[in-house]
């Protein structure tokens, strides 16, 4: 056991955000950390880490104890920034293993000169250190280098640009591969899907699976969260409740869970009703007196449950329109992509098609920076083309969600914004569309530049649910939202009988409402008919296709240096029988490998699959049994390398 928790508290200003919370970690589980803002997820983290106290419990009682091990932590927006090389940061990551290899070195060099016992103790000491250096993989520090940075998005070019030039979501990302290499026993990621494209998301869910210590995970990325997480823990009012599995099965046991207290609370408060009831009823007559006495009593005695937090969640959303427009939406015809101006102008797109038909659900994904949200902007017109047409259909009316929420006023309260926005709604329908996504209170006078990010993106949300759009324009429209407020807007976008092109980086979301995927690449676009799912299953087998080709390309490359070799020296009779049982067993070392990648990749493949990712034991199996058929690759390709040599 890793981290356990008893009954600690913790108070703000004499209020419990944290109430009672109990929480065990195990080595090499994943757990997945969920709630609403604010409810309490960093300050837990920060308690763990020892950054912050926790308070005891009303009874004196209250434990913490996280054992000692070598703990990671990525915060949320945080990334690495200083003078450095990328290369040079990554190397720092194995500061320890470089000294040990420069004191080998000295011992070595010294070795030669010294006699008796000074020899005998600089082996002892070269020995031990040789011993720590194998152990942790001292002599494959530049090959994991190479694989975290490429699977994080870093190609080689990158590796001299200095930290300090690189873009937020860069550093971030950075910070995560260095972390990734230093492979802490204890894993705390804080929103890590942050700045990461689909490609390099599908990478770091294949490294976590097989990650070998124990990971935390707080995250808005549900399909990530399905991947990785053999237990949810959600902290609600306070308190900590956890569910075995990933996210779809912590889902269908929450809502067993709310129906039952729904059941239990309302059983209550129908009770203490009845009651109140009798108690006023009675009490003032004397014939009854004792009665309600009595009744007092056993008032007194119930132990009111608390609120179901499903009462003060989001409530419903409907997304309708009163239009039916023309069964050509939108149509993009041989334009080009151009972004910015001057000297930094850049064509992203020399000729773009793309067609939209009525009541369809089109899913926009591509690398960040290829050019999604500027497809978003040619459509609307604010990016001009200098070719090419963009043709409307009839009756088309469109709702466009701009992340950027431009469409908000700083000055301007949430009352202001919905008035401003939606001119024909009478203050009660304002302050009920307001609610809908949870603006109670005074909450509807703060001012927009107050607000969160999600709280912004709720009120954008709001005024589109009014313009009645039959076309909607989303640029990432569940970015900076709580889990609970994005499970409404999914319900009400999946539901939603109109047309809807959208940009997102949420694949869970994706998974639920789009029946058609456009994939922005560089140069172009490619659409795939059919669920997101799907989509993710072509990908998937194009890198399998991808890897299949490099692996036979090295075979080529191999039999290519070894037919050069055969022919460069000359070998005696016993030579050439040693090196005839050499290559014998260099041929049936490839045939080995080259079975095992083969199965690896079909073992990916599968774990890829939701039914799989749905069922933890299986799940649990497969991924053990690919860590192991790596491991094989590993010493198989050492031995191999070692018959080349």
């Amino acid at each position: 056991m890793i981290i356990n928790i008893e009954h600690i508290y913790k108070y703000f200003n004499g209020e419990p955000l944290l109430k009672d919370i109990c929480f065990t970690l195990n080595e090499n589980e994943t757990v997945g950390l969920v709630g609403r803002n604010g409810c309490g997820k960093s300050t837990l983290l920060k308690i763990i880490m020892g950054e912050e106290e926790y308070d005891k419990a009303p009874d004196g009682s209250g434990e913490l104890t996280v054992r000692d091990v070598g703990l990671g932590f990525l915060a949320q927006n945080t990334g690495l920034d200083s003078d450095a090389t990328v290369i040079e940061e990554m190397n720092a990551a194995f500061d320890k293993l470089t000294k040990i290899k420069q004191r080998m070195d000295e011992l070595t060099e010294l070795m030669t000169d010294c006699v008796g016992d000074e020899l005998e103790f600089a082996g002892a000491e070269y020995s031990r250190l040789s011993a720590y250096f194998e152990l942790h993989d001292g002599y494959n520090t530049e090959f994991k280098i190479k694989q975290i940075l490429n699977g994080m998005g870093f190609s080689d070019l990158s590796y001299g640009r200095v930290i300090s030039t690189l873009s937020g979501g860069e550093k971030t990302r950075l910070a995560l591969a260095k972390l990734l290499l230093e492979q802490p026993e204890l894993l705390i990621l804080d929103e890590p899907t942050n700045h990461l494209d689909f490609k390099t998301l599908m990478w770091l869910e294949g490294y976590l699976k097989t990650y070998r210590g124990a990971i935390i995970i707080v995250s808005h990325d549900r399909y990530f969260l399905d991947k990785l997480c053999s237990r949810i823990c959600e902290i609600e009012n306070g308190r900590l409740v956890s569910y075995r599995g990933n996210y779809t099965e912590y889902i269908a046991q929450r809502e067993q869970r709310t129906a039952r207290q729904i059941k239990e609370y309302q059983a209550q408060q129908k009770e203490i009703e009845k009651l109140e009831d009798y108690i006023a009823r009675n009490k003032v007559r004397a014939s009854t007196a004792k009665m309600a006495k009595s009744r007092e009593k056993m008032l007194d005695r119930i132990e009111p449950l608390e609120r179901p937090a499903v009462f003060d969640k989001a409530q419903k959303i409907k997304l309708e329109y009163t239009i039916e427009p023309t069964k050509d939406i939108v149509q993009v015809v041989n334009c080009p992509l151009v972004v910015g101006e001057g000297f930094e102008q850049k064509t992203l797109i020399e000729s773009l098609d793309l067609h939209i038909r009525r009541g369809e659900h089109v899913a926009l994904v591509g690398d960040n920076g290829i050019g999604k949200t500027s497809i978003l902007r040619l459509i609307l017109g604010t990016v001009p083309h200098s070719k090419g047409n963009i043709v409307w259909g009839n009756n088309v009316k469109l709702s466009y969600f701009d992340q950027e929420h431009a469409q908000l006023e700083p000055y301007d309260n949430a009352l202001e914004s919905m008035a401003r926005n939606c001119p024909s709604l009478s203050d009660g329908e304002i302050r009920s569309a307001l609610a809908s996504v949870l603006f109670h209170g005074e909450d509807v006078f703060k001012p927009v530049s107050v607000l969160s990010g999600g709280e912004r993106a709720k009120l954008c949300f709001a005024i589109m649910v009014q313009n009645h759009g039959n076309f909607l324009m989303l640029d990432e429209p569940t970015n900076h939202i709580d889990l609970p407020t994005k499970e409404v807007l999914e319900e009400a976008l999946r539901e939603f009988e109109g047309t809807m092109l959208i940009v997102s980086h949420d694949r869970y979301l994706l998974s639920k409402i789009a029946d058609r995927v456009v994939e922005v690449r560089e140069g172009g676009v490619r659409s795939f008919p059919g669920s997101f799912s799907n989509y993710m299953n072509v990908i998937a087998e194009e890198q399998r296709a991808e890897q299949e080709q490099i692996a036979e390309d090295k075979r080529i490359r191999r039999e290519e240096e070894y037919a050069a070799n055969k022919q460069k020296q000359y070998r005696s009779k016993q030579q050439r029988a040693e090196d005839a049982k050499r290559r014998q067993r260099i041929k049936q070392l490839e045939e080995e490998i080259d079975a095992l990648e083969t199965r690896i990749a079909e073992l990916e493949e599968e774990i890829s699959d939701p039914a799989v990712a749905a069922d933890f034991a299986l799940m649990t199996e497969k991924c053990n049994l690919l860590e192991s058929l790596r491991n094989e690759v590993e010493e198989k390709t050492e031995e191999w390398v070692a018959l080349e040599e």
